[in-house]
């Protein structure tokens, strides 16, 4: 077989990102070549909590996107993930994968705040069991209404690209960062977006609990505009250079948005720990613009008692020729939906 290009589309709140990879014969993770990635960012109000508003907005930024970066293909695989997505673990009695899909809107249609007809469906086994009643699969259950799939896909499709599969972001964070010294730990993944705020505690590769929460950097922003009366811009350079190692109203600020913050990512880490007791958290991995708020990993740490690190989603990627020298220094962990996204095609 030989080399395949893929691109990973994040449409975020505050920008559009897009990263090529290129597999090698067996599309590997240890084969993949970064030969393109790019950013444009879009108006606020564009992007609300992880959906598409203004389609011919986002249609626009996609196409200045494309020209500028000159990408190989308009096939893309597109991330979906914000709070309207469900995410929970069900057990099913075996069968093969297919069966088990198409069995779906018949077993979960009580489990669901809207009808299955509404709802996108998909399903990830963990695990196969002995149960009471016979060997019994373990997995992971995906429901996501089908208007947010639908709005992310038109504004992707009104720029001329094609996409060809549609992921879960929370599964792409977690193939861009395992590489990284975490392949076989017990690992929290934690995106830290401008309004959503995506956690994934997985086994290896292997997700074990997803979870979106209504917060991120963004509400920082906005608080210190709102307690120092500035422009946005302005608010945004306090916290980048302040964050929580700064003194009076800015501190103040930021402390009370992040301590709601980590303390919900907290809570999630607890919810994990109660129903897989044995499996514990070893390490919390940080990803997206939020985390590089000063004080941000120490602050997780500390209220978590785990340790923290900035992930690194281009460990194990080769930088292509195509990408100028130093252009991804300072993003390794900016990039994981993108780069995650791609990875999903040799998943």
């Amino acid at each position: 077989m030989g080399s395949a290009h893929v691109i990973g589309l994040d449409i975020g709140t505050t920008a559009v990102r897009a990263a090529e990879l290129e597999f090698g014969g067996s599309r590997s993770g240890q084969s993949a070549t970064l030969v393109r990635y790019g950013e444009v960012p879009l108006p606020t109000g564009a992007v609300r909590d992880g959906e598409v508003v203004e389609q011919q907005t986002v249609g626009t930024a996609l196409r200045q996107l494309w020209q500028q970066q000159k990408f190989s293909t308009k096939d893309v695989v597109v991330g979906v993930g914000n709070q309207r997505v469900v995410v929970r673990e069900l057990e099913l009695p075996w069968a093969p994968l297919t069966q088990l899909k198409a069995s779906l809107p018949f077993q979960v249609q009580e489990m669901l705040p809207v009808s299955v007809d509404d709802t996108l469906l998909d399903y990830l086994p963990t695990d196969e069991v002995d149960g009471p009643s016979g060997r019994m699969v373990r997995g992971l259950l995906i429901a996501a209404p089908r208007d947010t799939v639908t709005a992310n896909l038109l504004a992707v499709e009104a720029a001329g690209l094609r996409p060809t599969m549609v992921d879960l972001n929370g599964f792409a964070l977690v193939r861009a960062l395992h590489r990284a010294g975490n392949t076989g730990r017990i690992a929290a993944y934690v995106e830290v977006g401008a309004r959503v705020t995506t956690v994934v505690v997985a086994q290896g590769t292997t997700p074990r609990l997803v979870r979106v929460l209504p917060m991120g950097g963004q509400q920082i922003t906005d608080a210190i505009a709102r307690t120092l009366a500035v422009s946005q811009p302005e608010a945004e350079q306090a916290k980048r250079e302040l964050g929580l190692e700064g003194h009076g109203p800015v501190q103040s600020a930021v402390t009370e948005v992040t301590r709601g913050l980590v303390e919900a990512v907290r809570n999630t880490f607890v919810y994990y720990q109660a129903n897989h007791p044995g499996r514990g958290i070893e390490v919390v991995v940080l990803s997206g613009g939020g985390a590089h708020l000063p004080g941000f990993g120490q602050y997780i740490s500390s209220a978590s008692r785990l340790p923290a690190v900035l992930g690194d989603a281009l460990a194990g990627i080769t930088i292509g020729k195509g990408v100028p020298s130093g252009r991804m220094q300072g993003l390794e962990s900016l990039v994981a939906l993108p780069t995650g996204l791609a990875h999903g095609v040799a998943a």
